[in-house]
């Protein structure tokens, strides 16, 4: 069954079984440049089982009016979402900015966080990750991060031209006539530093279970791989390299599913101590 629950002026689609009571709430959310459609093929894979929740992030919406949003705003959606349409805590599936966005979130509201399946993003800017990218990466990050918030700020059909322009170049597969220059908002903060800056980003250390799935097929990486190691070593947690690029659920779809459904139907393992050390996790009874 599906419908839509209105919060904050945003429309949240609800996808749960036809029949029986779902075994948890899946919270998705996406990156640059799409939507909540990014999830189509997802939410059909795991709608049967579980109660799937998914919006589009304000100004990625094909009617939504240009301009930025700060990461304040953007978490306390996030809380308006689990509070009024979850209804407690949810399980966080994160693409992209939806990781950073998402991290955030599980950092601020511990709480209202069960478990997190991130997708080809870890601790992206961290002083681990940046000490493994290369001088070409580095370049490689501040060419397509400048261009896409040069975009933004040009807007209006040039924005959108340089915007797909960029989509291509990176092979994105989002259809072009749906990429718009306004998408990138979220670049633009970062390198300006405007709408508050993303100062308080803080490198993902997660205290409750977390399947990590990412495309082993890109130019860098982004996330470091004494984090992945790390992450990997606590009990309940799965790291999984795909041959794939950054859209792992399209590129590998069947079986970047077949792993996520895997993963949350697997015995759950409580929440690790405030540490987020194994030696605080243990087996649900």
């Amino acid at each position: 069954m599906s419908r839509i629950q209105w919060v904050a002026g945003v429309p949240v689609q609800i996808d749960e079984p036809a029949a029986g009571a779902a075994r948890d709430t899946v919270l998705m959310l996406h990156g640059w440049p799409d939507t909540s459609a990014l999830w189509d093929g997802t939410v059909a894979a795991l709608a049967t089982h579980h109660r799937c929740l998914r919006f589009t992030w304000p100004g990625f919406g094909a009617d939504d009016p240009p301009g930025a949003h700060t990461l304040a705003n953007l978490v306390a959606l996030l809380h308006q979402v689990v509070q009024e349409v979850a209804g407690g805590p949810v399980t966080l599936l994160a693409h992209d900015w939806g990781c950073v966005f998402g991290y955030h979130f599980a950092q601020r509201h511990p709480a209202l966080v069960t478990r997190v399946i991130g997708v080809d993003i870890g601790d992206a800017a961290s002083a681990a990750h940046r000490s493994e990218l290369t001088l070409k990466a580095k370049l490689m990050v501040l060419a397509y991060q400048g261009w896409l918030a040069l975009a933004w700020r040009t807007g209006g059909a040039l924005g959108d031209r340089m915007a797909r322009r960029c989509a291509a170049v990176l092979r994105v597969p989002t259809p072009a006539a749906k990429i718009r220059a306004q998408m990138g908002y979220p670049y633009w903060i970062t390198w300006t530093g405007t709408q508050g800056s993303y100062r308080a980003l803080r490198p993902f250390d997660p205290v409750v279970p977390m399947l990590f799935i990412y495309g082993a097929r890109k130019p860098f990486m982004f996330h470091s791989e004494a984090w992945a190691q790390a992450l990997a070593q606590r009990p309940g947690n799965r790291v999984l390299a795909l041959r794939c690029g950054h859209w792992v659920m399209v590129d590998k779809a069947a079986e970047f599913e077949a792993a996520v459904r895997d993963w949350l139907d697997a015995p759950k393992v409580n929440a690790c101590a405030s540490s987020g050390r194994p030696s605080g996790c243990a087996p649900e009874p």
